[in-house]
């Protein structure tokens, strides 16, 4: 009988053996070890350490540029500002303890063009960001095969889940049948010491209740088990090794007793200890799969393939549209959908009419119809009717996937409190053990039996179990779970577990105002002509800009025309965000903006304005020709929004680019502290970073002259409408674009850390009042075992209270 060098596993083949003489039980292992030796990842090996599971059979895949697109092209995310940059996320099988982690994270990082990588340990997938332009896709996922695991699209992983939930079903049922049957035998036992019972008969009680046992024992917590001989390869003491001890002792010490004919016994306590503990783990493990499962509804909503035609210039009738994979389908391309289809890719209708349903985005459930020129957004479920429309993204560029992009990343990231929590809880294994042997220790010394009957066994035993910090490690990760999938229902999305604590920590909240306060549902008020001009060049120029008041004087002069216009195309664009637009136009040089802008260009200006307006001004061939009055309409319920925020106790701002007469109108009416108008993005980012030097400041936008400040920001909080690009770089996305949503959030974060704060404290409480009483000898291991999971389990229930409205 041989074991394999690399996987441990035994075999009576014929060995292969290397140049060194390691013995290994296929080619795949002999080349995984060597490859791993000459890389320098040997100390994978010793991470694993004796009585590892064995690992997983190297797979003998090998991906090319052709199988590596096809079955992982789908799963890829490229940015769109740089193509180049891409974002994978795989399941990597045969990952199964954290030295296999710290394999596959060593050597990812190692690869040249990685730039980011994290690996989750509940659920085995990862995130990698790379650069392709300095290592292919075929080189990530041949690079997971060379040292031992199998990469596979991250799909399986809901299978997975299924499987586990049915595992821990059934694990659950065994103990539970177990602790039935022992019972009425322990009850036999425990009454024979009154009524007296035979020494014969005392044996096969005992061995009843020692096949009994074995199954909880051996089966149902050997979940403990795999997870304790983890943390030990790794030197850490996990609260799964404090259970592990307390089961296997007090087990093997029975079996000792029965085989050596003692009277004492504790197969029972054995039998439910696991069974009380594995209780609580099972509904931890439910609570944690079904706050999760609320991050997760996103994905459920994409579909595979679009009706689309590629760009050209008509609209295409209906029979022209064929399926297409919604991943070919680019900027520009038409796409036609119809009763009962969701949209994948964001775009504008060309033609047709259609009422569509946004309740899975943005939790509205009344249809809005949609015709002509108006917006769609990915996501939307066509309820009635059909449309053609055009593509103004990707669906890599979609709203809907950067939606559940924020989604995905956020089971990576962890807040502060938590990493300080499970600082604790480590340092914790340790100093249980060693109150545990000097409990032993005291006891037996003393040679007598404790208050609750215990031997010096007993109270060691009690000792180990009562102190497990289950409770100390599952205060943060089930309440942040808990207030995110909570948030998710009300269409509050957060990117992570990280935002939620600093939201909850921030002292200033700067506003944007148009499409943020106000509604960016601008109009024109008047206009004053200079010169005469081309009204189509100034319809071009106007419609080539996404910012709020450019569509609007579009509207204005489309709405005004006496005849159609041609689409003429510009030339030499230039869009300078927050500021405004040139162009070329049949050979003209033509620009629109603000009044900054245009004097920057040349223009002479006067000091006349409206205090209730914004302004767009129009250069024709270099020579000032119009002047347009625009007005906004403040978001309902955008003034008691501000007042309940002051009311929390915090300092509100508004930021503007426009004119300050204008933006301190505004603020005024809405009861905001102070504004700052005429700024241009860079001017909101440095006076976002100025705020930090002394306070946690939050911005809120919507817009691409946004997005400077939202990522200067502690937390930068995006308007669900807003630019998609804004809504990609957010911390927080308002998918109704309500403010009372906004309100919401922050009363979600405060409170989900205050929950934290609690469930820090009832942990930490339960443990100072619970071991002294256990080491005193006042706690059998049985109630120890029901202390312990009680514990964990108002730690869970305490959690569950943020599924209320805060």
């Amino acid at each position: 009988m041989f074991v394999c060098k690399h996987c441990a596993g035994h075999f009576e083949a014929e060995a292969v053996i290397d140049a060194n003489g390691n013995e290994f039980c296929c080619n795949g292992c002999k080349n995984v070890y060597a490859y791993l030796k000459s890389q320098g990842f040997g100390e994978f090996y010793s991470k694993l350490k004796k009585g590892e599971q064995n690992l997983a059979k190297p797979s003998s895949k090998h991906f090319d540029k052709q199988s590596a697109g096809s079955m992982f092209s789908k799963l890829l995310r490229r940015d769109e500002n740089s193509p180049f940059i891409c974002e994978l996320e795989v399941l990597i099988s045969g990952i199964h303890c954290p030295a296999c982690i710290w394999l596959n994270e060593r050597a990812l990082s190692n690869l040249e063009g990685v730039l980011e990588l994290n690996i989750s340990a509940t659920t085995s997938k990862a995130r990698v960001l790379f650069d392709e332009r300095k290592t292919a896709l075929e080189e990530i996922l041949n690079l997971i095969i060379a040292i031992g695991y199998d990469p596979k699209p991250f799909n399986a992983i809901k299978s997975a889940k299924n499987s586990l939930s049915r595992e821990y079903y059934a694990r659950l049922i065994v103990a539970l049948a177990c602790s039935m049957n022992i019972m009425w035998v322990a009850i036999a036992v425990y009454s024979g010491y009154f009524e007296g019972l035979s020494l014969g008969a005392k044996k096969i009680l005992h061995f009843a209740e020692f096949v009994l046992a074995s199954p909880p024992v051996f089966y149902t917590a050997s979940v403990f088990y795999r997870s304790a001989l983890s943390s030990l390869k790794l030197r850490q003491i996990s609260m799964d090794v404090n259970v592990s001890l307390g089961i296997l002792s007090v087990y093997f010490y029975s079996v000792y007793a029965m085989l050596s004919g003692s009277e004492q016994v504790y197969f029972d306590s054995a039998c439910m200890l696991v069974t009380f503990i594995f209780t609580g783990k099972f509904l931890q493990t439910k609570a944690t799969q079904k706050a999760a499962r609320e991050l997760e509804n996103i994905s459920s909503l994409f579909v595979e393939q679009v009706m689309s035609v590629k760009n050209n210039s008509r609209i295409p009738s209906i029979s022209e549209f064929k399926p297409c994979d919604v991943s070919e389908v680019k900027s520009g391309d038409f796409v036609l959908l119809r009763s009962g289809e969701r949209a994948m890719i964001d775009g504008v209708v060309l033609s047709g009419e259609a009422s569509v349903d946004n309740s899975s985005i943005n939790g509205e459930s009344v249809p809005v119809g949609i015709s002509k020129d108006d917006a769609l957004l990915s996501g939307a479920l066509c309820a009635e009717g059909s449309v053609i429309y055009k593509a103004t993204s990707s669906f890599q560029g979609s709203f809907l996937n950067k939606l559940s992009k924020l989604l995905s990343n956020a089971s990576f990231a962890r807040a502060r409190i938590e990493e300080l929590a499970n600082k604790i809880s480590s340092h914790f294994g340790w100093a249980i053990l060693a109150l545990c042997v000097v409990s032993f220790v005291f006891w037996s010394a003393a040679n007598i039996s404790a208050w609750s009957g215990a031997n010096a066994f007993g109270i060691a035993i009690s000792v180990l179990v009562i102190a497990c910090p289950c409770a100390l490690s599952l205060a943060t990760p089930i309440a942040t779970l808990v207030a995110m999938g909570t948030a998710t229902k009300r269409s509050v999305v957060f990117k992570d577990a990280k935002v939620l604590e600093t939201l909850a920590k921030c002292d200033i909240i700067a506003f944007d105002k148009t499409g943020t306060l106000s509604k960016a549902n601008l109009k024109v008020l008047s206009e004053q002509r200079f010169l005469p001009f081309d009204d189509e060049a100034l319809l071009a120029l106007a419609s080539a800009s996404t910012h709020p008041i450019s569509k609007a004087v579009a509207s204005y002069i489309l709405e005004n025309a006496l005849s159609p216009f041609r689409q003429d195309a510009l030339e030499n664009i230039q869009n300078i965000a927050g500021k405004g637009i040139s162009a070329t136009y049949k050979g003209v040089k033509i620009a629109g903006g603000s009044a900054a802008f245009v004097k920057n260009l040349g223009a002479s200006l006067s000091d006349d304005t409206q205090d209730s307006s914004s302004e767009y001004y129009f250069m024709y061939d270099g020579k000032l020709v119009a002047r347009f009055f625009l007005d906004d309409e403040l978001r309902e319920g955008a003034k008691a929004s501000i007042k309940e925020l002051k009311q929390m106790g915090l300092k509100v701002l508004m930021l503007s680019g426009d004119k300050q007469i204008v933006a301190s109108k505004v603020a005024s009416e809405l009861g905001i502290d102070k504004s700052h108008g005429e700024l241009n993005p860079e001017q909101k980012a440095l006076l976002i970073k100025e705020l930090q030097k002394s306070a946690n400041v939050v911005m809120v936008g919507d817009g691409i002259n946004d997005i400077l400040a939202l990522k200067s920001a502690n937390v930068g909080i995006a308007m669900g409408s807003g630019a998609s690009v804004s809504v990609g770089i957010s911390d927080v996305v308002l998918l109704r674009d309500e403010l009372s949503d906004l309100v919401f959030a922050l009363r979600l974060a405060k409170k989900t850390f205050k929950v934290i704060k609690e469930n820090l404290f009832i942990s930490l409480v339960y443990n100072a009042l619970s071991i002294p009483l256990a080491m005193a000898g006042f706690i059998i291991p049985l109630f120890a075992a029901i202390s312990m999971s009680f514990s964990s389990l108002l730690v869970v229930l305490n959690s569950l209270r943020l599924k209320g409205q805060p």
